[in-house]
């Protein structure tokens, strides 16, 4: 096995080959169509408003007298470029923060810059590669609190660089981990960090020793709760009754909910399991177990490593880990504020490469909404609607295991429909009888979500990433951040494949947002000027231009924060300079460009304190690519140093509200 194969970039293997509509599919046979630099773009017309073409659009521009509003993106956008640093406005500063390696808990081990801390260190350290985030005011237990100045920040840490985390890069022998404590270390530096943080009177952001920071990582004990729980498909060698299981891994975004609780979502988690039999049962065969694990954990002797190998070896489930990788792919709440709780995988919420989750506007007395997206090539968005009504000071996670989970089918005119996973509905029913698939009960729906989506009729993405909902309208944003595996296009539709990727948005027919019926649109088309259109009909241009859009947030006020994730040639050569973030006002279409990263980093998750003074931003894999002997990047510690991901913490000089 080469180390390539080992230590790949962890993007899942594309595995949807249903012949379901493709959402490119859907842009092509639209009437509601414009075409601009010969890109087609689904209408960018919301709810049947047509924008003005951009030569109307620049004419009106010019026509606003002096007293027109002023704008709600008030900076001067950052230019493209590969420097290697943090780049932001004038009248800002970023600070680096929390780096992977420092010390939050237990003895608080000081990081190594060689890199040759234990396994046990890394468990009491930041794990590598931060991702989504939220901040919890310290007073926000339950769900309530406004503190700016002291609060819990609960970061993901997706996945690992195992070149950088040890020494001399990992030790493979003829294709095989040999070190017990090599692969210790690595699954230590996944999962989630709680860390303490205070603002002193300066604005001056520090970490505080705490009984509250905690560490979660691959190997720690977890619940499974929900229609799942204690499932035939479910039940493994460490837990014959399938209620838990060990770790999450592959954290890419998140959520938090009403209740004060943070979720964290397992995204490209099937590459870490190998399957050397000759016939895949479907719940892994539809989410690209492969026969070799992406580190190689499965390699190692002892049973916290062969947990990796889902090969069948025993009479019965209860004596392997055949089922190993179907306790993975779930939603999993924390509690930051008890540092002794268990981790909960709340398997309503369905099983795929969740990149994260975002919670439609909460209303007492109704019931709970939240969306997510299965990112990987040609799959789905998803929404649950809980069965019950969200009661203030009384709801809990439990709230999470009783309820209907839908996926997306976005129709040519428009319209779209929420299409129920639910075994008990006639519709599905009748679909699965149709397909000639059966389902023995709701448990295993959910743990096959993908198949199940497949049979619904769901419309196939481009990847979808991020969501985020307009607190103004509404409105639930995506992004698609790309799709290299489309091999389809016509005249009206030239990306095939698509590299750019673009954002989609819709509206819900329900103001509560439970109903099953939307409308939807386009809201921006990544990629150089000749093929883009920003948001106000325009082709993108120096102060906005970007590719492959991923994390995505709104704030307070409605602007609307974009986070790229672009790789290989497009980081490297193309016109777009390092990942970047970018501030779009869905009122005017206005959109700048306000922080671009270091050298090979994602810039991506993102939280703010709530009187809007402070930004944290994560900065993952600068350097990405780079050995023990090759740093490809210097930041942030500077000449010599391994790059480090790291949140960075972003205030204006003046100490005023960001915007």
């Amino acid at each position: 096995m080469r180390n390539d194969i080992l230590f790949g970039n962890g993007d899942e293997i594309p595995s949807n080959h249903s012949g379901n509509p493709h959402i490119q599919d859907v842009i092509d046979q639209s009437r509601r169509k414009v075409v601009a630099g010969g890109a087609a773009l689904g209408a960018l017309a919301f709810l049947g408003v047509t924008l003005p073409s951009a030569g109307e659009a620049a004419s009106r521009t010019a026509a606003i007298p002096p007293f027109a509003r002023r704008s709600r993106v008030p900076f001067e956008p950052v230019g493209v470029t590969r420097a290697d640093t943090i780049t932001v406005p004038s009248g800002y500063v970023a600070n680096v923060l929390i780096p992977w390696g420092t010390p939050i808990t237990g003895r608080y081990p000081a990081y190594l810059e060689d890199a040759s801390n234990s396994a046990q260190d890394q468990a009491e350290q930041t794990g590598m590669h931060h991702d989504g985030m939220h901040f919890f005011p310290i007073d926000a237990q339950g769900g309530r609190g406004r503190s700016s100045d002291h609060g819990l920040l609960v970061l993901n840490h997706e996945y690992i660089d195992a070149p950088l985390l040890h020494p001399n890069g990992p030790t493979v022998v003829n294709g095989r981990r040999v070190s017990a404590e090599e692969v210790r270390k690595e699954i230590n530096a996944h999962g989630v960090s709680v860390v303490e943080l205070r603002r002193d009177v300066r604005g001056n952001w520090s970490q505080q020793p705490s009984s509250r920071n905690r560490r979660v990582t691959g190997a720690t004990p977890m619940q499974i709760s929900g229609p799942a729980r204690g499932h035939a498909l479910m039940k493994t060698r460490y837990s014959p009754s399938g209620t838990s299981t060990r770790g999450t891994l592959n954290n890419c975004s998140n959520g938090f909910t009403p209740w004060g609780t943070y979720l964290t979502c397992e995204e490209n988690w099937a590459g870490y399991f190998a399957y050397r039999a000759e016939t895949q049962p479907r719940e892994l065969s539809r989410y690209g177990v492969g026969d070799a694990g992406r580190y190689g954990w499965e390699t190692i002797p002892g049973d916290e490593f062969e947990r990796f190998d889902a090969t069948p070896r025993a009479e019965s489930a209860t004596g392997d880990y055949r089922n190993e990788p179907n306790t993975f792919g779930w939603i999993v709440e924390i509690d930051p504020f008890d540092p002794t709780s268990v981790p909960v995988k709340r398997t309503a919420l369905g099983r795929f490469a969740h990149e994260g989750v975002v919670f439609a506007p909460v209303r007492p007395g109704r019931p709970l909404v939240c969306y997510s997206g299965d990112d990987s090539q040609n799959e789905y968005i998803y929404k649950y609607v809980s069965r019950d009504a969200y009661r203030p000071m009384r709801s809990n996670g439990s709230l999470l295991d009783e309820g209907t989970l839908y996926v997306a089918r976005f129709n040519p005119d428009g319209s779209g429909q929420w299409l129920a996973l639910d075994i008990a509905d006639p519709v599905f029913q009748a679909a699965c009888q149709a397909a000639g698939v059966t389902f023995a009960d709701q448990g295993e729906v959910l743990i096959n979500t993908r198949l199940a989506a497949d049979i619904a009729g769901a419309t196939r993405m481009d990847r979808p990433e991020w969501g985020a909902v307009n607190p103004d309208s509404g409105e639930v944003y995506f992004t698609l951040t790309n799709n290299t595996a489309r091999t389809e296009a016509d005249p009206a539709n030239p990306r095939s494949p698509n590299p750019y990727g673009h954002i989609i948005r819709w509206k819900e027919q329900d103001k509560h947002h439970a109903g099953q019926a939307f409308t939807w649109d386009l809201y921006l088309l990544a990629g150089p000027e000749n093929d883009s259109r920003s948001p106000q009909g325009k082709p993108l241009d120096a102060t906005n231009i970007m590719a492959s859009p991923d994390g995505l947030w709104f704030d307070d006020e409605g602007r609307l924060w974009i986070q790229t994730d672009m790789s290989g040639s497009q980081l490297n050569a193309g016109p777009f300079g390092n990942n970047q973030m970018l501030v779009s006002d869905p009122k005017s279409g206005e959109t700048k460009r306000f922080l671009v990263g270091p050298k090979g980093a994602e810039v991506t998750g993102i939280t703010a304190t709530p009187d809007f003074r402070t930004l944290f931003v994560n900065i993952q894999h600068p350097g990405e690519g780079s050995t023990p002997d090759v740093f490809r990047s210097e930041w942030p510690d500077g000449p010599g140093k391994r790059p480090r991901s790291s949140t960075v913490v972003i205030t204006r000089q003046d100490g005023r509200r960001l915007m």
